[in-house]
């Protein structure tokens, strides 16, 4: 068990509600009435505080969560600084801090943009673009990918022009790649290399792959991720911050992510 932002949530909900509670129920067993202005001090705040905590910890865990975009991986896709919602019950209702599933919903789709924790140290969190389901046979060579013995189509798009924090990515070569219907841009510099090979993807895990290729930490490099590392899909934009750009990237900001 990881000891993140929902642990620390939970653990404040539940001292919170036992302080609350457990001075109502004193109350209750000595028959004294309930007088906000005479209760201590640590219980003004647990009351105060208690429906706070808990409506974000329910809203984190079973709905939607906030991240924030560090690199440049999902590059020209997702751009640093931006703020994005990743819903977290696309995949299934999970239990906060344990992680354990305990309603399956929707089977995670080639294309989706994913948050999980990374596999080699979960107490990080990725997002990436799944590439391969539980039984694919993935190959990357030459900067061109194939599933199942099939070429993955790429249109040029033309030169990339970056802005802020991505600005090193002007001159990388823009494509459209069609993912068996689910179309997304990549980005490919000329005279880089990048990890390639054949990777066949287990039961119960998927592999992806960063849209910026040659700027990615992923799949060809540490392996798939498990079916309970994901922490949801991310669907919405819902701010962009580029302090290089010294602004807000206002035209960013509603952007549904495909």
């Amino acid at each position: 068990m990881d000891f993140d932002f929902s642990f620390f949530l939970l653990v404040a909900t539940i001292v919170t509600g036992v302080i609350w509670g457990g001075y109502l129920l004193i109350l209750k067993s000595t028959g004294v009435p309930f007088d906000e202005k005479k209760e201590p001090i640590l219980v003004e705040y647990a009351r105060s505080f208690f429906p706070i905590v808990l409506i974000v910890l329910l809203l984190r865990s079973f709905l939607a969560e906030p991240f924030r975009i560090p690199s440049g991986s999902m590059m020209p896709t997702l751009l640093v600084g931006d703020f994005i919602l990743v819903n977290k019950f696309t995949y299934g209702i999970r239990l906060p801090v344990l992680n354990k599933k305990i309603i399956e919903l929707n089977e995670p789709k080639r294309g989706d943009i994913v948050v999980f924790r990374y596999p080699k140290q979960p107490s990080v969190d990725y997002i990436k673009r799944i590439i391969g389901l539980p039984g694919d046979k993935i190959a990357y060579y030459d900067k061109k990918l194939h599933i199942n013995g099939t070429p993955i189509n790429q249109v040029s798009l033309g030169r990339y022009q970056g802005v802020g924090q991505g600005e090193d990515m002007t001159g990388a070569e823009h494509l459209l790649e069609d993912l068996n219907g689910v179309e997304h841009s990549i980005l490919i510099r000329d005279g880089v290399t990048s990890a390639e090979g054949v990777y066949v993807v287990p039961e119960g895990n998927y592999f992806v792959m960063g849209d910026n290729r040659d700027n990615s930490n992923d799949s060809r490099y540490w392996g798939t991720v498990p079916e309970e590392n994901l922490v949801g899909k991310a669907f919405f934009i819902w701010m962009s911050w580029d302090w290089q750009n010294k602004g807000v990237g206002i035209d960013r900001i509603g952007t549904v992510l495909k």
